[in-house]
Formats: C-alpha cells, sequence, structure tokens
C-alpha cells in the first residue's frame, strides 16, 4: 500500500481533475488547483462532485486513504463487495447517494486525523466500544448520517478536551 503522502498528492491531483473535467466552478471562476483538504472544507465543491457522481478512481483514493476495510465500504454503501467490484469496471460514476456516503466517510477520516494525528490511532479508536456512544464502534455507527454525526460530534469533543 502506498504511503500516506503518496495517496494525498494523488488525491489532490484527482480533486483537481475531477473539478476541471466537470466544469463545476466556485464563485463563477474556473477552480484550478485545489487540495483534498480545501474540497473537504468547501461545501459548494462538494454538492457539485456528489452530484455529478464520484469516479471509481476517486473512490480508489479514498478508500485507500481511510482505514476502513472493504467490508466497511460495501456496508456504508449498502451494496455487496462484489457490486462494489463491479463499479472498478463500469465507466459510470458511482450514485449521488453512495457518493454522499463516500464524502462522509473522508470527512470522518479527515476530522479523525486532525484529533489522532496517524491513521493506527484512529483505526484503534473506531474499533473500539466507546461508552460516550453506548458502548458501540463508533465505525458501527457510520452507516447512517445521523451516527456519522454522533462520530463527528465525539471526535469534536475529544479535541477539545471533553471527555465522558
Amino acid at each position: 500500500m502506498a504511503s500516506e503522502s503518496s495517496i494525498k498528492r494523488k488525491l489532490n491531483r484527482e480533486i483537481t481533475l475531477i473539478l476541471r473535467q466537470s466544469h463545476i466552478d466556485k464563485n463563477n471562476k474556473k477552480v484550478g488547483s485545489i487540495t483534498y483538504e480545501d474540497f473537504l472544507s468547501d461545501k459548494m465543491l462538494i454538492i457539485g462532485v456528489i452530484r455529478a457522481g464520484i469516479p471509481y478512481s476517486l473512490f480508489l483514493l479514498i478508500r485507500d486513504y481511510t482505514p476502513f476495510t472493504e467490508n466497511d465500504w460495501a456496508n456504508f454503501l449498502d451494496i455487496s463487495k462484489k457490486t462494489l467490484q463491479r463499479y472498478k469496471a463500469a465507466t459510470e460514476n458511482f450514485k449521488p447517494i453512495h457518493s454522499e456516503k463516500i464524502i462522509e466517510m473522508a470527512e470522518v477520516t479527515k476530522v479523525g486525523l486532525d484529533v489522532f494525528g496517524n491513521m493506527d490511532k484512529l483505526r484503534l479508536w473506531l474499533n473500539t466500544p466507546n461508552y460516550a456512544l453506548g458502548n458501540i464502534k463508533p465505525v458501527d455507527l457510520l452507516k447512517d448520517s445521523y451516527g456519522k454525526e454522533l462520530v463527528l460530534g465525539e471526535l469534536i469533543r475529544i479535541d477539545y478536551g471533553i471527555l465522558v
């Protein structure tokens, strides 16, 4: 597997390429070179990419950058692993509903890395039952938006030192 910095560079290039190809503009200007982190902080760009659908190439990079397994991704997207593999061969983008979930998991990863500093600590936290989340593993709450909001809220509380 490639290093985090290598994947991040590829994510930066892929995001820039997707935004240029999709003609999504920011404030009526053509989007130039944009970083993956800048993209994740710009809700209007995110909405445009979700509506256009995420190509498999971007999903692959996000998948490699996040702490989630293939089983996790199939669960989050509510599709079988076989269907997930079919997207690889297909020329069509993910549906908007799947694209939105992919971006949500990218956002959880970004916040988690900001809090814990590295992927191993984030992965451990996600897979350990959490008292503040009803002794449920945070990863088990990420399938739906309300669960994702609970997980993000807990990450933010940890970041601010508010422990339950």
